[in-house]
């Protein structure tokens, strides 16, 4: 669980958000490491926020038990439609990625030629997609391989120095944007609202994991910092970039080869377990509630990866799907409301961990203002097409939800499809199912 907390935060962030922060702190190198120092406190708080939903729904997918339990229906069922796209295009994004990294060496002198990406991303989709098949262990040793690899090129990249604090103080709106240029490298940590239902102690694991992995990760950010700042002077930084450095430029091909590898199998598997709990609550159909010997939702998995390759094929639905990220932040701050509300209505609901009020409400507000933030400083149409890409989830919603329309030949696909695969329901006992209902876990 530590290793998937590492996997989440260390992404590709750091090694293209410190020309934002230098840039949007004035050159100012002093600001900018205690922006960096400075940073970890805000996802702590949202971490722990993400947690207490976690632990109090401790289910696969908890944030969409959350919204279910404290909203209704809809909202969460329209959290599942957006789910279905999102994931598959940040998986399809992350592997157009990798395999550019991965291809760029073989074209030195000029871009990459888009056939052989995409031919490769499709490769690299489909590898993750038959891991993600053969359960957790398979999963859980790539993601220790590539974060090990990507500890090390920090690790190397983190030698020492720094040879000016002195610049001007920046204004209030570019501190506050250096601040999120900062914020964004170390999102990652609510990956606990989709693995606690696994685990056997999710309280004492969760918390232990937080308060283990986000000093660390400063630590290293911190360090990595220095580092650029050693053989770069800020003006190279912002004028030719981090990569003019021979080191730092293989530091990083390796660095963020191995950061997308690794998110894009935690994407994979997180997002697919949504999939798995919408059709165990009856919102997708039950072909989706099933599980193969390896004891991985193969259905999910596959629809996810069937999806991802579509967006690598038609590149402008990538582009559409990277607006769709506002909405994560209105699903956050949705999500921590729900519990605020829970503790107001429902005082007596068993709680395994209460989370620090106003740790809750700063969760809220940093949510707020991503999703604010974007609309005010970079309007755009692309926004009102995420609206009504959104709404269009009704559609679906209303026959097949609301009035509870069956279709025949679905069912008869699906038995087919059981014994095509070899997969099967799992067996739920009524105790589990009415823990599940009520979002919690019964106190011993």
């Amino acid at each position: 669980i530590t290793m998937d907390f590492f996997v989440n935060i260390i992404g590709a962030g750091i090694f293209v958000a410190p020309k934002g922060v230098l840039k949007y702190s004035c050159m100012n190198v002093g600001l900018s490491l205690c922006i960096w120092a400075g940073c970890a406190l805000l996802p702590i708080m949202t971490s722990l926020c993400s947690a207490a939903i976690g632990i109090t729904f401790s289910c696969c997918g908890a944030h969409y038990y959350c919204l279910k339990s404290c909203f209704s229906n809809l909202i969460s069922f329209l959290n599942l439609w957006i789910t279905l796209f999102l994931g598959p295009g940040l998986a399809a994004s992350q592997a157009l990625l990798l395999a550019a990294y991965s291809i760029q060496p073989f074209y030195p002198s000029c871009s990459v030629p888009k056939l052989p990406k995409k031919y490769l991303a499709l490769a690299i989709l489909w590898i993750v997609g038959i891991l993600n098949f053969r359960g957790v262990k398979e999963v859980t040793w790539l993601q220790i391989s590539s974060t090990v690899l990507k500890m090390a090129i920090l690790g190397l990249i983190s030698l020492s120095g720094v040879n000016s604090f002195g610049a001007e103080f920046p204004e209030a709106s570019r501190f506050i944007e250096a601040v999120f240029q900062g914020y964004f490298s170390y999102s990652g940590g609510g990956c606990s609202m989709y693995i606690a239902g696994e685990l056997k102690k999710p309280r004492k694991t969760v918390l232990k994991c937080i308060f283990t992995a986000f000093p660390l990760v400063t630590i290293v950010y911190f360090l990595v910092n220095i580092s650029y700042l050693t053989v770069l002077t800020p003006k190279e930084i912002l004028s030719s970039g981090l990569y003019s450095y021979p080191l730092i430029n293989m530091g990083y091909s390796f660095g963020i080869s191995a950061s997308l590898f690794s998110n894009l199998l935690i994407n994979v598997f997180e997002s697919s377990r949504v999939i798995y709990i919408a059709g165990q609550e009856g919102q997708l159909p039950l072909l989706f509630n099933t599980l193969n010997i390896y004891s991985s939702p193969f259905i999910s998995v596959l629809l996810l990866v069937i999806i991802a390759s579509i967006a690598v094929v038609l590149k402008n639905l990538i582009d559409l799907i990277n607006y769709l990220y506002i909405v994560v932040s209105i699903w956050s701050a949705l999500s921590m409301t729900g519990i605020l509300k829970l503790r107001y209505q429902k005082p007596n609901l068993p709680r395994p961990y209460k989370v620090f009020l106003p740790f809750l409400l700063a969760a809220i507000a940093i949510s707020l203002c991503l999703v604010l933030i974007p609309l005010v400083k970079f309007p755009h149409m692309y926004y009102i097409y995420v609206c009504l890409f959104i709404l269009s989830g009704l559609l679906f919603y209303i026959p097949l939800i609301y009035f509870k329309l069956r279709l025949l030949w679905f069912e008869k696909m699906t038995c087919y499809l059981q014994l095509l695969f070899n997969i099967c329901i799992p067996e739920v006992s009524d105790e589990q199912m009415s823990e599940v209902e009520v979002g919690t876990v019964k106190k011993k």
